[in-house]
């Protein structure tokens, strides 16, 4: 959670820095600066597919966009649960459910309001201070992503009214969209 609401590694409480790296299935490991780099969102949607196959372009996306297109879709939050915890330190292995209501759209799709999901397995790796030195996850991102792309494109006009919302106008987020009842 550090990674996604403080900028600066040194402020990290939780992550030993000069170790930490971060892997998703069993692609090389990430520093800590890298993974920065990227964004929370970026490093857990690599994929080695053909460009021409991305919807989601981790290699195109800044950290920035990254994070604007994520907090625009699940307004009231992206949550990770912890299912099972099936070992402890000093690798502390278990299931997990990452889940949100889409509330708003992704990358010109509607919002769908439903649960988005998908369940995974991770390792935390930790030293004797309990400060996380690496992080794996496994899951399948094309399962997000699928998901995300459900509804129906847009046509455009909700683009439009991106700057005219009074409640999101002032949190950076690009969209505002307006159900009827």
């Amino acid at each position: 959670m550090e990674m996604f609401h403080k900028i600066s590694p040194s402020d990290f409480k939780t992550i030993d820095v000069n170790k930490y790296t971060f892997s998703l299935n069993g692609r090389k490991p990430l520093a800590v600066g890298q993974v920065s780099k990227l964004g929370g969102y970026n490093p857990f949607l690599q994929t080695s597919l053909p460009d021409e196959y991305r919807y989601y372009n981790a290699e195109k996306e800044t950290a920035e966009s990254s994070h604007r297109a994520f907090t625009a879709t699940f307004l009231r939050g992206f949550a990770l649960e912890i299912i099972q915890v099936y070992s402890g330190p000093p690798n502390i292995v278990f299931k997990f459910r990452h889940w949100g209501y889409m509330e708003g759209p992704f990358k010109n799709h509607a919002p769908t309001g439903e649960i988005i999901e998908f369940y995974g397995v991770a390792i935390f790796k930790v030293n004797e201070k309990d400060k996380i030195e690496g992080v794996e996850f496994f899951f399948d991102p094309a399962e997000l992503v699928g998901k995300l792309l459900k509804g129906p494109d847009l046509d455009g006009s909700v683009e439009k009214a991106m700057s005219s919302c009074p409640v999101l106008r002032n949190t950076g987020l690009y969209y505002c969209v307006f159900l009827e009842l």
